[in-house]
């Protein structure tokens, strides 16, 4: 029996393909590949460096619109932001320098520069970020601990449901994604956990608040 890495509870068989078993937490709800599955560091950067996440790429550019908006709404040039997991392409932090804000740039794999997580922000963005987590609970407190009084996180990430048949789902079989959440999971992160005062969701722009 596997064990959630968002709320360390035993967790019940859910589907099995060739990737690997996954498993749904009773407790957040959470649906998980179990961790003998994971992907090793190497297959995770060959994966990443597959990505279209071209700086120039209009299209690219339209689907991560819904976070860039949401900074340029709630947050000015003079705030401090930190594009969390930005991979080799950082695209909404060129989109929101070239609107002249201040936001620096971390990924444990292509810029993992550890000083940057001694700092705190108002704004924190992670574009398909969460989905990749191997233990999301420490991660998203350490997300929580890096904003500042007020501060806000967005996330981007396919939103699991129980009207998606999981066999089909196109978003489970990328190598590296191995985490997924429901809405349950999401309030279970901000109630529960205490991690942040406030959840907002618009589709799959995720929105949590200090």
């Amino acid at each position: 029996m596997s064990i959630c890495q968002l709320c360390y509870t035993k967790a019940n068989f859910f589907y099995q393909n060739k990737k690997g078993c996954f498993s749904i937490c009773p407790e957040c709800k959470g649906i998980f590949l179990d961790q003998e599955f994971l992907p090793d560091e190497e297959s995770e950067i060959a994966r990443y460096k597959k990505h279209n996440n071209d700086l120039n790429n209009s299209g690219y550019q339209m689907f991560v619109s819904p976070i860039v908006n949401a900074v340029l709404h709630d947050f000015t040039p003079a705030h401090q932001g930190l594009d969390f997991g930005a991979g080799p392409g950082p695209v909404i932090s060129k989109m929101l320098t070239e609107k002249e804000y201040d936001i620096k740039q971390y990924d444990p794999f292509f810029n993992n520069d550890q000083q940057l997580l001694k700092k705190t922000y108002d704004y924190i963005v992670c574009c398909e970020v969460i989905e990749h987590f191997h233990h999301p609970r420490k991660e998203f407190e350490l997300l929580s601990s890096l904003l500042n009084e007020n501060g806000k996180l967005y996330c981007m990430t396919s939103i699991y449901n129980p009207t998606i048949d999981f066999d089909s789902w196109y978003y489970k079989n990328d190598l590296t994604h191995v985490f997924f959440y429901q809405e349950e999971t999401l309030h279970f992160i901000q109630k529960i956990l205490h991690l942040f005062s406030k959840l907002i969701i618009k589709e799959n722009l995720i929105i949590f608040s200090k």
